[in-house]
């Protein structure tokens, strides 16, 4: 009997150990905080970040064409699109073709 509780007393601490290890190693890959959840983070950011790149790119374009009316560098084509299209105008000899808005 005093062998078995000998042995057993010995074994007690190396299991708790190995069980507090196992339970923070799958923390570290598996937890909200882990490795799995840094990779799924980085293919996110990567997918942002694209994203940013094609709205600051559709912003460029914006910002070009409403240079284009300020008064200092009024373009009288830009203008005159930009009054027909508003005013839903044309001259009476061009064609129009109306689309649907989305």
């Amino acid at each position: 009997m005093s062998f078995r509780r000998f042995r057993i007393r010995y074994l007690l601490l190396p299991l708790i150990c190995i069980g507090f290890l196992a339970y923070f190693a799958h923390h570290t890959i598996n937890g909200a905080r882990g490795l799995l959840a840094y990779k799924q983070m980085q293919t996110r950011a990567a997918g942002l970040e694209i994203r940013i790149a094609a709205l600051r790119k559709k912003r460029r374009k914006l910002e070009a064409r409403v240079s284009l009316l300020h008064r200092e560098s009024l373009d009288p084509d830009m203008l005159d699109e930009r009054a027909r299209v508003i005013l839903n105008l044309a001259k009476p000899n061009e064609i129009t073709i109306l689309r649907q808005r989305r």
